[in-house]
């Protein structure tokens, strides 16, 4: 590989923003270069067909046939490029069967930034390792690059699942919501929505902004930014 233009990465998403973004986020790691941006499956055979590519950013719900089905007429084409899944896929069965044909890392949307760098430079350190290993305890730490570490814990008095309710409230509103709303929407208190509102902008999965035009001291209103799955 030439080492000056790093890590080629192909994204293949067929949402407009969500490839922007995933392009945004790739081009962001140091030792990575976006060379395409593909919407479609047939869009990404004819990138790949004149662009040398190590990695793939693959969805797998395109427009014109199952990201899945692109990995296996690419592997039956001799292209041996690594894929990282970025998808709302969550199914199990389809998990094992990208691993068995090179799917080394899933993200699942929506993500933050973090998320996908981290996978990156795991991925990266793997690709790295190179020569002979020493025996069975340097291929499993080899291996053990690849995996992520254990999502860090919630704050306190915060729940996974009341979080994904949230979350999805906060995604289905496209003008945002107040906590208020997300606590109705969600069914808990006005208090409660806004610690999970306040723990999202945190991560950086959501903004927030006066709301102005109402009598009295102007509500907070938050909007989604994390990537939009499909």
């Amino acid at each position: 590989m030439n080492r000056g233009d790093g890590i080629r990465v192909l994204v293949v998403e067929d949402d407009p923003v969500a490839a922007a973004a995933h392009a945004l986020y790739a081009g962001r790691v140091p030792g990575f270069t976006v060379v395409g941006v593909a919407h479609s499956r047939a869009e990404a055979v004819r990138i790949l067909d004149r662009t040398r590519v190590d990695l793939l950013l693959l969805d797998l719900y395109l427009p014109d046939g199952h990201g899945l089905q692109l990995l296996r007429a690419l592997r039956a084409a001799g292209h041996a490029a690594d894929v990282i899944a970025v998808t709302s896929a969550r199914d199990l069965a389809i998990v094992r069967e990208g691993v068995s044909l090179g799917v080394v890392q899933y993200v699942l949307k929506p993500f933050a930034f973090a998320t996908l760098r981290d996978r990156l430079v795991r991925y990266a350190e793997f690709r790295a390792a190179a020569g002979e290993a020493s025996g069975q305890d340097e291929v499993d730490r080899a291996l053990a690059t690849l995996r992520a570490p254990q999502p860090a814990a919630l704050p306190k008095g915060l729940s996974g699942p009341t979080l994904e309710a949230v979350t999805r409230s906060l995604r289905a509103a496209p003008d945002g919501l107040t906590a208020a709303e997300a606590g109705t929407a969600v069914g808990i208190s006005r208090i409660t929505a806004r610690r999970y509102l306040e723990h999202l902008v945190t991560a950086g999965r959501a903004a927030r902004a006066p709301q102005y035009g109402q009598i009295g001291r102007p509500e907070l209103q938050y909007r989604w930014l994390g990537a939009r799955g499909h």
